[in-house]
């Protein structure tokens, strides 16, 4: 399976530790990287990266960690990437045609979580989101994190101002073909963020949730997740 990873925009509120957050090094590893070799270790063997902010050095760089690892990534520039992130998963269209994996550059997850979702069994022409629903966990922040109201396998809602929401968004994805439909109903709609993709796909009945149990991820965006990510490495919880 491939992993489709959004890598397009300017990550200001990490700033203070990079001017360029997916090579930002965390315990010495960019975190890029790291990213791509967490799906490794969950089986994925082909990469899709989705370029927009000093998209050269970037790609220049993942360039350089592909000759290294041998990991096979190919690189996308997103032109449009200060649009919302659904934009930079639309540019990758032309290379998928197949169920594959889409996260985030800045969202370290359990391998576990991956592995998971990738032999979980999925219907035809859904999209299956991984959702934390230990929403008293202390690494989420409540104020950030985007919000999951589901009802059985069945996502019915996400956003970031949901009062009535029963998990969290973890940014992983497990996707089919009918996210770019969606994609482009959404921005139809004047919404070009994958969250509005997914509201799509749950108005048609295609979007599904799945549940990472007690398996950790953190979204590194800030200095105090930034903080959280490091102490979940050094214990080896991630």
């Amino acid at each position: 399976m491939k992993c489709l990873i959004a890598a397009a925009g300017q990550g200001t509120r990490l700033r203070e530790k990079g001017e360029l957050k997916p090579l930002i090094p965390i315990r010495g590893v960019p975190l890029i990287e790291r990213v791509i070799m967490n799906a490794h270790a969950a089986g994925v063997e082909e990469f899709l990266v989705v370029t927009g902010y000093r998209a050269e050095e970037l790609q220049a760089r993942l360039g350089e960690f592909s000759r290294r690892t041998g990991i096979h990534v190919t690189r996308i520039h997103n032109r449009a990437w200060t649009r919302a992130n659904g934009v930079s998963v639309l540019t990758a269209r032309q290379y998928l045609d197949e169920p594959f994996l889409l996260t985030m550059c800045d969202h370290l997850v359990d391998p576990e979580i991956l592995r998971r979702m990738i032999e979980a069994r999925q219907e035809a022409d859904t999209v299956m989101l991984g959702v934390d629903f230990n929403i008293d966990n202390p690494l989420n922040d409540p104020d950030d994190v985007t919000r999951v109201k589901s009802e059985g396998a069945r996502l019915l809602h996400i956003g970031k101002v949901i009062r009535d929401f029963n998990g969290f968004d973890t940014g992983v994805f497990r996707c089919t073909p009918v996210m770019f439909a969606a994609l482009e109903e959404s921005q139809a709609r004047g919404d070009d963020s994958i969250s509005g993709a997914m509201n799509v796909l749950a108005e048609w009945g295609k979007a599904r949730v799945f549940d990472i149990g007690d398996r950790l991820w953190v979204d590194v965006d800030d200095p105090v997740a930034f903080g959280k990510a490091e102490a979940l490495l050094d214990s080896k919880r991630l």
